[in-house]
């Protein structure tokens, strides 16, 4: 039963950190970085992270790969949105369907050069970053764009409507049980199943305390968000995102197919896999969702600025790699990198609640990152002399 407990930290070791890192800034900020206005902070200041995150994961499964230009697709696809709903106004649906037409197009420019034509994702990408900043700099002029109508901005910022009980949102709150009892039966039908083929039984234990810590977290969500304005819009699209990627990366052929060619590419070529379209669509997968993480963000902020995307690629990658991710390629999973998306969101969140400065914010996210790194390195060398 220990070893068990012991196998299931080692797993969720992030989930643990993450928890730890939540109450040493409750204690810092007096609570305030719980409060449910926070909360509800956290999640939309941050979901452009998961989007962007998620995409580079399949990206970095192929072998550590990484794209440098999704911040700047980001800002393209911004820009473009700005001009044609701001400017032109056109169609709201229709900008969207061509905007993320051009993150398509922009992910399959650079999947075929880094495919096909075996050029360096990291060389491709860096070009692709700054003649995507460039092109968007030239469709903006230097000039903000903005505001956007708001039926657009209703799409990403608004909540669902609902009557209260109290000061409870009834809807947020039915979606947040109704969310804790699917988990609960998937997480006991998976540890039957887990049971069922171990070769030793698994910690009924450890299981009951990951999954009451889960539920606990649930819970302590739903309650914040019903208690705030209900529940966001945004949540629904970044739940249809996990969900549907999770599930595509785990429980389907094409899926298992990016962590077989990040773990031997060789051996998933001989056993029939082709390595160059795996890696074509890893990068068209991430134009996509910096399509979408764009729409998101100018509908935040409700403006097209020339500096919107900077540097969020240094956060979607970060959110991987602190996630669980491997340098190496070949390990990680959707939910490991929200976690690590959402672990960033509470140390930005924390820090800027704390008043520290925001190039010392850089300093300790930095930090973090490299420290993921090395315990990564320093774990694969430790399995493999074993």
């Amino acid at each position: 039963m220990n070893s068990g407990i012991l196998d299931k930290v080692k797993k969720n070791s992030m989930v643990f950190i993450l928890l730890a890192v939540i109450v040493v800034f409750t204690i810092l900020t007096g609570g305030n970085v719980l409060l449910p206005q926070n909360v509800n902070n956290i999640i939309s200041q941050n979901a452009y992270v998961i989007v962007l995150a998620v995409g580079m994961l399949f990206c970095i499964l192929t072998g550590g790969n990484i794209d440098l230009s999704v911040g700047s697709i980001v800002a393209l696809v911004g820009s473009l949105a700005g001009v044609m709903i701001v400017k032109q106004h056109m169609n709201i649906y229709l900008s969207i369907a061509i905007c993320l037409g051009v993150g398509l197009i922009l992910g399959a420019i650079q999947g075929y050069l880094i495919a096909y034509i075996k050029a360096p994702s990291f060389i491709v990408t860096l070009a692709g970053m700054m003649a995507w900043r460039g092109l968007s700099l030239v469709i903006l002029q230097g000039f903000t764009i903005a505001p956007f109508p708001d039926n657009y901005s209703r799409l990403f910022n608004s909540y669902l409507p609902s009557p209260k009980v109290g000061e409870l949102d009834v809807i947020c709150m039915v979606i947040g049980i109704a969310a804790v009892i699917a988990y609960i039966i998937n997480a006991l039908k998976n540890h039957r199943a887990e049971k069922k083929i171990a070769m030793e039984e698994k910690s009924d234990a450890a299981f009951a305390v990951e999954t009451m810590l889960v539920v606990a977290g649930l819970l302590f969500v739903t309650y914040s968000l019903a208690k705030f304005r209900g529940f966001p819009v945004i949540l629904i699209l970044l739940a249809a995102i996990v969900f549907l990627y999770n599930y595509y990366a785990s429980r389907t052929v094409n899926g298992r197919h990016y962590y077989a060619v990040g773990g031997n590419e060789n051996a998933a070529t001989l056993s029939g896999i082709d390595a160059r379209h795996v890696y074509f669509k890893a990068y068209v997968n991430s134009g996509l969702l910096a399509a979408v993480a764009g729409l998101m963000v100018v509908a935040r902020f409700n403006s097209a600025t020339p500096t919107l995307g900077d540097g969020y690629e240094m956060d979607a990658i970060a959110a991987a790699y602190i996630g669980g991710a491997s340098a190496y390629g070949g390990v990680g999973t959707v939910w490991q990198v929200v976690i690590g998306a959402v672990f960033m969101g509470v140390l930005n969140n924390g820090m800027s609640i704390m008043g520290i400065d925001a190039d010392y914010q850089r300093i300790v996210k930095g930090v973090v990152l490299a420290v993921a790194v090395v315990f990564d390195i320093v774990s694969k060398r430790r399995n493999a002399s074993e």
